[in-house]
């Protein structure tokens, strides 16, 4: 190179402090890395390809990151090559985007990277209504030159997630969104979406897809229940990642017999027995705040029922309302005028939940009385399985077709079986223990809707009645439940690859009669929730 024959050589773009700094690195092997020199000393170390003194400065910066300069630090990294610290920085903004948006970096970013970052399924927000505020935010900033984006903008946003009353109170009343004809278009599509729950799986887009943060883990809850002379109100749950059991706050009610489902980012606790009366209210959980809230009540009062969540609806089928098992109960249709399904009271034994409309409504009836009966979801249907009609425990199934509002039956159980555990895993449906009228079972067998046939795989290594059965991981989890003298505990898991069942840290309470459901978290534990460390016991 020319320059090894000159004897003076300018080096251009090189801050000179910097440079300095490195030469001693050279002699010395030490550097200080922090925030007065890390802007400067990162570019001059990779032009020097020092790598060494480089990786530390992304360290460092790694360290800093907040949601006030996560922007700034991921440009920086993607100006000067840093690959690593470029990941690290975009997915802090995807999981801190709540706070990120709030900031000055936010409000000066490009279009692109706006587009970018709010049309990511990876977005990390507790509801869709963030989303939004942070597009019109970013647009109000700048008015004048932004307004012309909202189109795109809006398309980016899943305004179908949106509650009802935030659609016609915010969105429909933007005054930059109605002046535009396709963010009416878009308008009209999320309240078409919400007008016609039971066509909501035909009317899915990638609009209607909830976001699922990156680094999100499953989080299995164990909710309420009984034990020996107690009804529990209490909740607990148990974290894969850390092999670990916290607990999380207590329901406002005490409830066994529970119905227990997710939607969304939320927990369902629906009827139950509070150890004095069958019970129609409702309450969800919100893992970001550790908070039990009320919902709207079902129309009627059900203990021992099954519940199940289908294309962001809350399914609540069959149960006891005290008195007679369950083949007559009354709905409610409560939709405003403008997304009114028409309808009202009736006898039906199955209804249906709208998060986003804080609506019950009245479905179809099972052919079957059905109390102690579980309900899964299966290829868009909901299944049905077994339970006891007040003469007799039930080996039939029925499936649920949402779209056309129908129970049909479908092949019948190898066995009997009511408080019996039901879950999806690798598009079968199991059914794991239960009780078959003279004792409790362990037998498992699941149903192939290709083959339409059951068929018996390994049976639990515990024989179980009044538990609950979820699918996590690629494992089912059997959790609690009786073993026809007392209360359990203990947990058993089931690998559909080498067919076994093996032992699976304990909870803490005995809980039989207890609801379980499944939550993708991004941060877990909640706050102020006590860990417990359990060990595996063998079974």
């Amino acid at each position: 190179m020319s320059e090894s024959r000159q004897t003076h050589v300018t080096l251009h773009d090189i801050d000179p402090q910097a440079l300095d700094q490195l030469v001693q690195f050279a002699y010395t092997a030490e550097i200080v890395v922090g925030e007065g020199n890390v802007q400067t000393l990162l570019p001059a170390a990779s032009l020097l390809q020092l790598n060494g003194v480089r990786d530390a400065c992304c360290k460092f910066l790694l360290s800093q990151l907040d949601p006030s300069n996560c922007l700034g630090i991921r440009g920086f990294a993607d100006a000067h090559s840093c690959s690593d610290l470029l990941k690290a920085a975009h997915r802090y903004v995807l999981q801190h985007f709540v706070d990120v948006a709030k900031t000055e970096e936010f409000m000066l970013l490009p279009l692109k990277q706006v587009l970018e970052l709010v049309s990511s399924d990876s977005l990390n927000v507790p509801s869709e209504e963030e989303v939004y505020r942070a597009v019109l935010s970013w647009v109000k900033h700048d008015v004048d030159t932004r307004r012309q984006h909202v189109p795109r903008l809006m398309k980016c946003v899943r305004l179908p997630l949106l509650s009802r009353d935030f659609l016609l109170g915010h969105v429909d009343a933007e005054s930059l969104v109605r002046h535009h004809p396709d963010c009416k278009d878009l308008l009209i599509e999320a309240l078409k979406f919400h007008l016609l729950p039971e066509q909501r799986g035909v009317l899915g887009t990638s609009r209607t897809r909830p976001r699922r943060c990156e680094g999100a883990g499953p989080v299995l809850f164990a909710v309420g229940g009984g034990s020996l002379f107690a009804i529990h109100g209490d909740c607990e749950a148990y974290d894969t990642r850390t092999d670990r059991w916290h607990v999380v706050a207590s329901m406002s009610t005490r409830r066994a017999r529970v119905g227990v489902a997710a939607v969304g980012n939320r927990l369902y606790a629906v009827g139950g027995y509070d150890g004095t009366s069958d019970l129609a209210t409702v309450e969800s959980y919100d893992p970001v705040t550790n908070t039990w809230q009320p919902e709207v009540s079902m129309g009627t009062r059900r203990s021992c029922l099954g519940v199940a969540a289908l294309h962001g609806l809350l399914y609540s089928a069959g149960g006891y309302d005290g008195a007679s098992c369950l083949n007559r109960s009354w709905g409610q249709d409560t939709f405003l005028s403008l997304l009114s399904c028409g309808g009202g009271p009736g006898a039906h034994s199955a209804e249906r939940y709208d998060p986003l409309t804080g609506t019950w409504t009245s479905v179809a009836a099972m052919s079957t009385r059905r109390r102690y009966v579980r309900v899964a979801t299966l290829d868009g249907n909901l299944y049905a399985v077994g339970g006891y009609d007040s003469s007799s425990h039930l080996a039939t199934v029925e499936k649920y077709e949402p779209q056309v509002n129908t129970w049909s039956p479908v092949a019948s159980m190898l066995s009997r079986r009511s408080s019996a555990g039901v879950a999806v895993l690798e598009g079968a449906l199991y059914v794991a223990g239960g009780n078959d009228g003279t004792s409790c079972l362990n037998s498992v067998e699941r149903y192939s809707p290709k083959a339409g046939a059951w068929e018996s795989v390994a049976p639990m290594n515990i024989r179980r009645s009044t538990h609950d059965l979820v699918a996590m991981d690629g494992w089912l989890y059997a959790v609690g439940g009786n073993d026809g003298s007392s209360s359990l505990n203990s947990i058993e898991k089931y690998n559909p690859r080498t067919n076994k069942w093996v032992a699976a840290s304990c909870m803490f309470t005995r809980r039989s009669s207890v609801g379980v459901a499944v939550l993708e978290l991004l941060n877990f534990p909640p706050p102020s929730s006590p860990t417990l460390s359990v060990s595996s016991t063998s079974l």
